[in-house]
């Protein structure tokens, strides 16, 4: 009898960008506002299933669309009310996800652009790829 192996394969078709800051999430997303010119507001937050059988854990969310290019920005917290999104990134204190297409070229500009700002101590492209806990990363 041939047997067949079914390879499931998750599609992350976004960049990851971490964020280290010391200041609240409403107060990153409006000085990201005033320095890159984008428009970030405040969504319901992200409910994950961390752990099997518990309540969701939640997230702060933001948006924002670039309706130029139709390119969707989430700006996550990685700190919940019971954990963190991505665990094995501590240090990151938020995370920037770029959905649909971006320019490599102004994604470097975005990057640099952030790390620009004071109050940012470290913003670092990450490849989503190499995360562990990636499919909390999937809404």
């Amino acid at each position: 009898m041939n047997r067949k192996f079914l390879k499931f394969e998750i599609d992350l078709d976004f960049v990851l960008i971490a964020v280290t800051t010391s200041l609240k999430d409403y107060r990153i997303c409006y000085l990201i506002n005033k320095y890159l010119n984008f428009n970030f507001v405040r969504a319901d937050d992200l409910a994950v299933d961390i752990y099997q059988g518990a309540t969701p854990v939640l997230f702060s969310l933001f948006l924002y669309n670039w309706e130029a290019s139709e390119t969707d920005f989430y700006f996550i917290a990685n700190k919940g009310s019971d954990g963190y999104l991505v665990p094995e990134m501590k240090k990151a204190d938020y995370f920037l996800m770029i959905k649909n297409y971006i320019d490599d070229n102004d994604l470097d500009k975005l990057v640099s652009a952030l790390n620009r700002i004071p109050e940012i101590v470290a913003a670092v492209k990450i490849d989503p790829k190499k995360i562990k806990s990636r499919e909390n990363l999937l809404f």
